[in-house]
């Protein structure tokens, strides 16, 4: 199980699809890097886990563009020693399939893989290059034997035109498993805080979003709750910079579980992965794309234009009005999962091993 280690959105959908992995009797083993790998080793303590190449990518300026293709050797680089190092993981430790969620190099020609990823049509605000970009994704997406879309084919689905229509020449591997994600219903449990805002994604973006809310937490007033996303320092640490602000640097699912079933609010990115999250919690949410993330703009603005969720720039965040705001809105209802599609998937991945 291989998933990218941008931020911890790609581990934490991988969570479920380890455990039906597990459920039905596979040995799995973890390969990431940086938080991402943290966060998985907290879940399975028990896996071997395994240290990937780090792609180290930075959003530094608000075009998405210019943060890839200033970045682009650095990627490629990344990409290639993954696969070299994928490769010896196969061979060392006689590994019989692969699942890479969004891991570009983690294919192997000896052994069926599969790709997870919610844009098969990556948004870009150019059309020529938007067309470069997407013929290099599916590219890539070709070279797995299988491709696992987290959301449903229907037209009631979370990813809108991010992953429908599905390609012509990939719809032969593409199979959609129902939207993925670690939490559970928390319903029952008694409002603790007034928002909670779970902070990820990659730096420095990360941090500016964590600066930009304790600077705003005077005027907000109420209570808070910040997940700082370090998985790397654990639970402990949990600290008060001010009267009506708690900050934790990072919890287990189950302790994050019912902190954001505590909060009346939930503030965080735009990321597919938290908006699954949210899905299953019901809770009303204000977004905050991540600079220079297209597809976290989409969402957020698709969300908030079905009245789900409400959103604002990080540049402009407001959180007395955000959050006042987000209360209005009808949030989410999970009915966005198919446990069934993903068990039929897994087993399809097994019988090929």
């Amino acid at each position: 199980m291989a998933p990218l280690g941008w931020g911890l959105g790609h581990a934490s959908r991988c969570i479920p699809i380890v455990q039906e992995l597990l459920k039905q009797g596979a040995e799995v083993l973890l390969a990431s890097d940086g938080r991402a790998l943290e966060l998985l080793k907290q879940e399975f303590p028990q896996l071997t886990s395994l240290e990937l190449p780090s792609y180290d990518v930075q959003y530094r300026t608000q075009n998405m563009a210019w943060n890839i293709a200033s970045q682009l050797p650095k990627i490629l680089r990344a990409i290639w020693l993954e696969h070299r190092a994928l490769r010896q993981i196969v061979t060392e430790h006689s590994i019989d399939g692969v699942v890479s969620d969004n891991r570009f190099g983690c294919f192997s020609r000896k052994k069926p893989c599969v790709f997870i990823t919610h844009q098969l049509n990556i948004p870009v605000a150019n059309a020529f290059g938007g067309k470069l970009v997407n013929f290099f994704n599916h590219l890539i997406i070709k070279q797995f034997h299988a491709c696992w879309v987290p959301d449903l084919r229907t037209s009631l689905n979370l990813t809108g035109n991010l992953s429908h229509p599905v390609p012509a020449h990939l719809s032969k591997k593409t199979k959609y498993i129902g939207a993925l994600t670690r939490m559970v219903e928390g319903k029952g449990q008694e409002i603790r805080y007034d928002a909670i805002a779970v902070l990820s994604g990659p730096e420095p973006q990360r941090s500016q979003l964590e600066l930009v809310l304790l600077e705003q937490a005077h005027s907000f007033g109420g209570s808070l709750l910040i997940v700082q996303g370090q998985p790397e320092r654990g639970a402990a640490g949990r600290f008060s910079p001010l009267k009506n602000v708690e900050i934790v640097p990072s919890l287990t699912t189950e302790a994050l579980n019912v902190a954001i079933a505590q909060g009346e609010v939930f503030i965080g990115r735009s990321g597919y992965s938290t908006v699954m999250d949210l899905a299953r919690l019901g809770k009303p949410a204000l977004l905050v794309p991540t600079p220079g993330q297209p597809e976290q703009v989409y969402l957020a603005e698709k969300l908030s234009e079905e009245g789900s969720f409400f959103t604002q720039n990080q540049s402009n965040l407001n959180l007395v009005e955000g959050i006042a705001e987000a209360k209005r809105r009808k949030g989410l209802q999970p009915v966005y999962f198919d446990e069934k599609a993903l068990a039929e998937a897994v087993a399809s991945l097994l019988k090929m091993a």
